[in-house]
Parts: structure tokens; sequence; C-alpha cells
């Protein structure tokens, strides 16, 4: 029988499905409050917006003989702070990004996904996270001090603080990405896209595909591409370790739903048997 069409349907979690614009007006509240926490952050960060690129500079800074960065622009001196302090906004308000996120898709997910969701929402922020320390700590003081003990003979070193932070904030990016490869990993097994055999055999192309993506996302250097590409490939190698224990728990799973759903069966099967004989014994007491 089809549905009335002022009656409300229902999601697979026996939830009240919403109409399509109310749907939008969910989504609508959930990027004004994102907006509303990135600002709040960043409103809290300005007045230390020069101390903030002062510290993301520092790498470099310790690099250079006198100690200076140029500004070539009237207004960098304002806006690069600025626009350094507006993009580590967004960046401490991932947590939040993503808890938006997550209460806008949960109530279509089914309730073995919700309880995979929270721990992969939580391990790709902290992973983000540490691929941006790796790379602050790691790799921006290594491939710096060799760029400054590459410059030819005549030359100083001597970078514009617009560059140096495109160019850093690329590299930000870059790690804070790459360092998602284990939920990546897990997230693909989980929806069956491939299984844990499958990801070992394609462990000779991945260690390929880390030093073509450590090409393309760092500068053209063999030192920070093999500073991207190796964590890559461990962090892919850890990724499919997890991915094992993933996907026995995840076939335990559904030999529990297949179990249920055959008991189920029985039971509707027992109910209909038991229907069939009551409606004999009518007749026969009518007869």
């Amino acid at each position: 029988m089809a549905a009335k069409p002022n009656q409300p349907d229902h999601d697979h979690n026996g939830e009240k499905e919403l109409p399509f614009f109310s749907h939008l007006a969910e989504l609508r509240d959930r990027l004004v409050r994102s907006v509303i926490v990135v600002v709040i952050i960043f409103a809290g960060m300005f007045f230390y917006a020069n101390d903030i690129y002062t510290f993301i500079a520092r790498p470099m800074l310790e690099q250079l003989t006198g100690q200076t960065m140029l500004a070539t622009k009237p207004a960098s001196t304002f806006f690069i702070p600025f626009k350094l302090t507006f993009m580590l906004s967004i960046f401490i308000a991932i947590p939040f990004l993503l808890y938006q996120i997550w209460s806008f898709v949960a109530p279509g997910l089914y309730k073995h996904e919700k309880r995979l969701a929270v721990p992969l929402l939580v391990s790709s922020t902290l992973l983000f996270y540490t691929g941006m320390a790796f790379a602050y700590y790691i790799v921006f003081p290594l491939i710096f001090k060799f760029f400054a003990g590459t410059a030819p003979a005549g030359v100083q070193l001597w970078p514009d603080i617009s560059d140096y932070l495109d160019f850093v904030l690329g590299l930000f990016f870059a790690f804070g990405a790459i360092f998602e490869v284990p939920v990546a990993t897990v997230l693909f097994v989980i929806i069956g896209v491939v299984t844990p055999d499958d990801l070992a055999k394609m462990r000779r192309y991945m260690i390929v595909i880390a030093f073509i993506v450590g090409m393309l996302l760092t500068p053209p250097d063999p030192m920070s591409q093999i500073l991207l590409a190796v964590p890559m490939w461990l962090l892919f190698e850890v990724g499919l370790f997890i991915s094992r224990f993933v996907a026995k728990g995840k076939t335990a799973d559904e030999e529990r739903e297949l179990s249920a759903s055959e008991m189920d069966q029985e039971f509707d099967n027992a109910i209909a048997d038991e229907a069939v004989l009551l409606k004999k014994i009518e007749e026969r007491e009518k007869q």
C-alpha cells in the first residue's frame, strides 16, 4: 500500500526523514554556526597576527643571515598576517566543522556506520594536526636549510613574506592530507571497495604513487619529495595493518546480522504456519 501524501516517511533507522527544504534549512544553520565559530576564533587571535606569522616563519628565519624577510607590497605587512590568522582559525575549527558535518549526515547512517564514524572523525582530525606538526618541526627546518645551502655564490636568500606564506600553507595542507592515508585505507575496506589482501598486493604500486604524489605536492627538490613520500608509504602500511582487524570485525558483524535475519525469517514462517493451521481449524469447526 502506498504511503499517504501527508504521512512522514522513515529512514532505515526508524527515524523521521525531513523534507527537502528542511534539509536545506538544517544545512544552512550548520554552515552559519561553522562560520560563526571560525569568526570567533579569528577575532580572538587577530591581535596576535604578527606573532603568529613570526612563529610560522621561524624555520625560515633561522636559515637567513640577516634574520629578516621582505614585504614587496605596501599592504603585505597587514594582509599576510591577516590571511595566515584566518587560515589558522579554519584549521583550529576543524573538529567543530567535522562535528557539524557528522550531525548533518548521521540520521542517514546505519547503526554500525555510526559506531565507526566517530572514531574515524576523531582519528582523521588528530592525523591532520599531526601532519601539520610533522611539516613544521621536521620538514621545514630540513628543506629551508637545504634551500639556504644550495644558493649560488653571491646570492643571498631573502624571501618575500607573501611567497613564503603560500609555500608553507601548501605544505601544511599537503602533509595534513597525506597523514589521512590510514583513515582512507580503513574507510575503503569498510565500504567494501577493496580488501586487505587487495591492498597488500598494491604495496609496490603504492610506493611509486607515494613518490609521484610527493613530486606533485611539494617543491621541485628531492628532499621535500622524499620527506612526503616515505611517511605516506609508512602510513599506508599502518592503514593496511589496522584494516585487517576492521575486516575481521566487519565479517563478524555481517554474520551476526545474517543470523538475526535468518531467525526473523524463521519466526515469520512460524507465524504464517500457525495462521494457516488456525484457519484450517476454524473451517473444520464450521463444517
